[in-house]
């Protein structure tokens, strides 16, 4: 009996599972494009989050991408749908431009990257999860065309939250 209270008692102190409430932040009957001509070896690097969907509630995170024998690796931390999310794993690959990448609630879909890399959209079919990634300064004329980007992917831009 003694047993069985001690390990309620510990049971009690055990923290209770996360809950990711993750959001629909884009229309489900909208088309959504991947960039299907990019260079996926460019995406190598060290990449800031400058804006994501549902980020109230925890700071811009980022992620290293990294060259592997077997094709690209990656290692996170991103605030998603107002939580925190952090993974490490390869990036892989389901065709250019469309990754499976570790705990994520979505493939994610490279819905644009500018002519010189330095900035990414990433979206997923299911509106699960959308963000900005970045490299160095971030001007205006690429958020706008960030931003135009997911708009034209059918994302809800009232809910994008630029850091």
């Amino acid at each position: 009996m003694y047993r069985l209270i001690a390990l309620l008692a510990l049971a009690a102190c055990a923290a209770a599972p996360k809950t990711v409430a993750v959001g629909r932040y884009r229309a489900p009957d909208a088309p959504i494009y991947s960039n299907a001509v990019m260079a996926q070896n460019r995406l190598v690097g060290t990449w800031s989050q400058v804006a994501a969907f549902g980020g109230e509630g925890c700071k811009p995170g980022g992620a290293e991408i990294t060259q592997g024998a077997g094709g690209l690796n990656i290692r996170y931390r991103l605030c998603e749908s107002g939580v925190e999310m952090a993974g490490a794993g390869p990036m892989v690959s389901q065709t250019v431009g469309r990754f499976t990448v570790p705990g994520q609630p979505g493939p994610w879909w490279i819905l644009w990257a500018d002519g010189d890399y330095r900035t990414l959209v990433v979206g997923s079919p299911n509106g699960r999860l959308g963000f900005i990634l970045n490299r160095g300064a971030f001007p205006p004329d690429r958020l706008k065309a960030a931003r135009d980007v997911l708009e034209w992917n059918g994302y809800d831009l009232r809910k994008l939250v630029v850091y």
